[in-house]
């Protein structure tokens, strides 16, 4: 064998071994987008069932998916990670979890919405019952001052 064969050989062998690492890469990056998927469909049905935001248990693992994530994203972005997917397949699987993905984080943005304001209006109606319920026992008007209280006097002209 002669040297440029060697090169030549070592070479193609260094692109299956990059191009091996990069599917083993694009496989676990389709498995946590996989997991975050179903994480956010979970959650989506529990906001839709009207569960307040703050109760859901699937926000700690979500954050935490959604960080590593997005410190991929980001270091792909970058160029310091390089996800070059040779197998055409594999390209395709990727590209339609992260279109799941999408659809379904922003079902969740809206759901989370929808529940903020839901949360907002119970909040602003349990302050205006404690104002009414304030105001009404209150002997002290907006003023701040003391209130004048309605007195009913009745005369007697009996003679």
């Amino acid at each position: 064998m002669t040297v440029a064969q060697a090169k030549s050989q070592a070479a193609s062998q260094a692109t299956r071994v990059n191009a091996a690492n990069g599917d083993a890469r694009i496989r676990s990056l389709i498995v946590l987008i996989e997991t975050l998927t179903a994480l956010v469909a979970e959650e989506n049905a529990e906001l839709a069932k009207g569960l307040p935001a703050s109760r859901l248990k699937q926000v700690d693992e979500k954050n935490r998916l959604a960080e590593v994530f997005e410190r991929t994203v980001a270091e792909c972005a970058a160029g310091t990670t390089s996800l070059n997917v040779g197998d055409r397949i594999l390209r395709e699987q990727l590209m339609e979890r992260i279109l799941k993905l999408r659809g379904a984080m922003d079902e969740n943005l809206a759901r989370l919405r929808a529940a903020i304001e839901a949360s907002n209006r119970r909040i602003d109606a349990v302050m205006q019952a404690i104002r009414e319920q304030i105001a009404a026992v209150s002997p002290y008007g907006a003023s701040g001052r003391v209130a004048a209280r309605a007195v009913s006097s009745g005369t007697s002209r009996s003679a």
